[in-house]
């Protein structure tokens, strides 16, 4: 058996989703796969720690980290764990995220995160870090939650060469677009989603194609070993789209999709993400309502197709709780 201790930042949906997660299947990844996985502190909006004991009964955090000396005080000595980075952060900026995740490399923590934002603003700083102090980095959580779209390109794939990818990257966009096609106006189709839980108070990120672009820069860069930035992809959002313009597509048994692509060609790399009218007999036609999925075109292995995955916080605790189990059963951590 091996003890691994955990710290989580952020206790929004997303963090709740891992903490509960894990506290359900922990007796279950003990038995199957040696892990004993247990939290030695949870970081609280407004700076708060508490323990797992706390949080179970409701009551006031013990400790405000912002009042202390400094972060180290929450790690074991001469321990090592992972830190769970689930904090909201700004995709311009990456804090809070990437504050966290250098302060846990540099104490010899691994981090695995399902925030974008430190992702994208400083990626060179975070895994520059990790080499530094031989920790490792994991970002399921961050690109299509659910959905084994990094597993499938380094793994599955290796050994090819990957031409091309198109991803439906983003689960509120493909919802309100499959509402659309079924002859709800756009007003019409995001209300829905919201009432369901699909599409956040403020949509922005999803429907103006930002978090569709986060998730293909994230893929290109991890997978194939890029260093593109956010200035290198062209985006475009579902706003101005028509349910007049959906028919007219659907008529011509097309399906108007949110797809991110990246192409690599005669030694160029194009990324875009725009909403595209794909045809009957192309993979991701079918991926309808809060659904995912991506093709890999590959030299070797020709056409792969993955789709599917949770787009709800319980999808992302999962990729979190999938790259902490794989990170130890496959002796990737050292």
């Amino acid at each position: 058996m091996q003890s691994v201790e955990l710290i989580l930042a952020g206790f929004g949906n997303v963090g709740k989703a891992f903490y509960e997660l894990v506290r359900f299947r922990r007796m279950r990844i003990l038995d199957r796969y040696g892990l004993d996985l247990f939290f030695r502190a949870v970081i609280r909006k407004k700076g708060w720690i508490c323990s797992p004991d706390e949080l179970g009964k409701g009551i006031q955090p013990s400790t405000r980290w912002d009042e202390m000396t400094g972060r180290e005080c929450f790690f074991p000595p001469k321990k090592s764990g992972v830190w769970v980075e689930c904090t909201p952060s700004d995709i311009h900026t990456g804090e809070p995220g990437r504050t966290n995740i250098l302060r846990a490399l540099d104490l010899g923590w691994h981090v695995v995160t399902a925030a974008k934002g430190p992702l994208v603003a400083d990626p060179a700083a975070l895994y520059k870090k990790a080499e530094s102090r031989k920790r490792k980095i994991r970002i399921s959580g961050a690109t299509a939650a659910a959905l084994p779209a990094i597993d499938t390109a380094i793994y599955a794939l290796a050994g090819t060469e990957i031409q091309r990818i198109e991803g439906i990257l983003n689960g509120t966009s493909n919802y309100i677009l499959t509402r659309m096609h079924q002859g709800l106006i756009y007003e019409e189709a995001l209300r829905e989603a919201r009432k369901k839980g699909i599409a956040e108070p403020d949509p922005s990120m999803d429907v103006d194609g930002w978090d569709t672009a986060v998730k293909l820069l994230l893929i290109s860069n991890a997978a194939l070993k890029q260093k593109l930035c956010l200035k290198d992809v062209f985006v475009e959002g579902i706003r101005g789209l028509s349910r007049e313009e959906l028919y007219r597509q659907s008529k011509k048994r097309k399906a108007v999709k949110l797809l991110g692509t990246y192409l690599a060609e005669k030694g160029r790399i194009l990324l875009s993400v725009k909403p595209e009218a794909l045809d009957g007999d192309h993979p991701l036609y079918g991926v309808v309502g809060a659904e995912k999925g991506i093709t890999f075109h590959t030299d070797t292995m020709s056409r792969i197709t993955v789709t599917g995955g949770k787009s709800d916080p319980g999808g992302a605790a999962a990729a979190l709780l999938k790259d902490i189990i794989n990170m130890y059963k496959h002796c990737i951590i050292t």
